[in-house]
């Protein structure tokens, strides 16, 4: 057996690649092709679908909407609360990375004892379940909450600014969610910098925004399009914090897909908003992939 595996390298690898091959068909092709069929099939009134009644209504419905007389009239709502989705979590990434790049470095900076202390700081959040986080933030922010009450209390303003169910609410809930992301794989990467670069780059007279822009940046590159990843594209598909930050107001796609599935029992339409989803990401990570991989051609 071990001569035969010897003899025959493509054998070899098929052997290791299978297992993980195999559980990435069965849990993620097999889902996403059930999906994919979902969204293709007839809507049952009651729930689920017509299997057999094919159709791409639900693909339509995205954009159009069918008056009486059945022709098509352009419906912008749902594009819309796409567009903020986009909006949101582009605007949370950049809040992410403002904040979680200074963190990151400061715990680079620091002796060996004190950066296991703070990598256990930044970790501590997820020892608490993610909904119990949210409906604090829904105490601090909202009329009666410590934020409007210190301010009035101060007499800064003379009534409760109006913070919770807006834009703003879910951003700042959806960066503090995802801010360990940001900073864990910023960390990782500044970490394996040699500093006795910027030593260099300040014998030669660099200034410490030149350096930083020179020197630290472009080293960290890895680590800050890692930590963006993983903070944009959960944002997207995101669901406690706009329903309880947001509310109606501030719909997100993955409030829209639970929507459609459970109130109003369309799953064709509601597959078909999940796959539109799961196209765009995959295609925006595809695009990240050639220009990073032509980057490293050309360097």
């Amino acid at each position: 057996m071990l001569a035969t595996l010897r003899r025959h390298p493509a054998l070899q690898r098929l052997l290791l690649i299978g297992p993980s091959a195999a559980v990435i068909g069965f849990f993620m092709v097999v889902p996403l092709g059930l999906m994919v069929a979902v969204s293709l099939m007839g809507r049952n009134i009651y729930g689920g679908v017509h299997w057999g009644d094919f159709t791409t209504e639900a693909y339509v419905k995205f954009l159009f909407e069918r008056n009486l007389d059945d022709t098509l009239a352009f419906n912008p709502v749902y594009l819309q609360i796409f567009l903020r989705s986009f909006w949101l979590s582009l605007s949370t990434t950049v809040v992410a990375l403002l904040f979680g790049f200074p963190v990151a470095l400061y715990m680079t900076l620091q002796r060996e004892p004190y950066r296991t202390v703070l990598i256990f700081l930044v970790t501590v959040p997820f020892w608490t379940n993610l909904l119990v986080r949210n409906y604090a933030w829904v105490l601090l922010l909202r009329d009666t909450g410590l934020i409007n009450g210190a301010l009035l209390g101060l007499g800064v303003i003379d009534h409760p600014l109006p913070l919770l169910y807006t834009p703003f609410a879910v951003a700042i809930g959806l960066a503090y969610s995802f801010m360990p992301f940001m900073v864990l794989p910023i960390y990782a990467s500044l970490e394996k910098i040699d500093f006795r670069l910027v030593e260099a780059a300040y014998d030669l007279y660099a200034g410490r925004l030149t350096m930083l822009r020179r020197v630290v940046l472009p080293l960290a590159r890895p680590g800050i399009v890692a930590g963006s990843t993983l903070v944009f594209v959960p944002c997207l598909g995101a669901y406690v914090t706009p329903a309880l930050l947001g509310g109606s107001k501030t719909m997100m796609i993955g409030n829209l897909v639970a929507g459609r599935f459970s109130e109003a029992r369309d799953w064709p339409f509601g597959a078909a908003l999940a796959f539109f989803l799961l196209a765009m990401v995959l295609l925006a990570m595809l695009l990240q992939a050639l220009r990073s991989r032509r980057q490293a051609e050309a360097g």
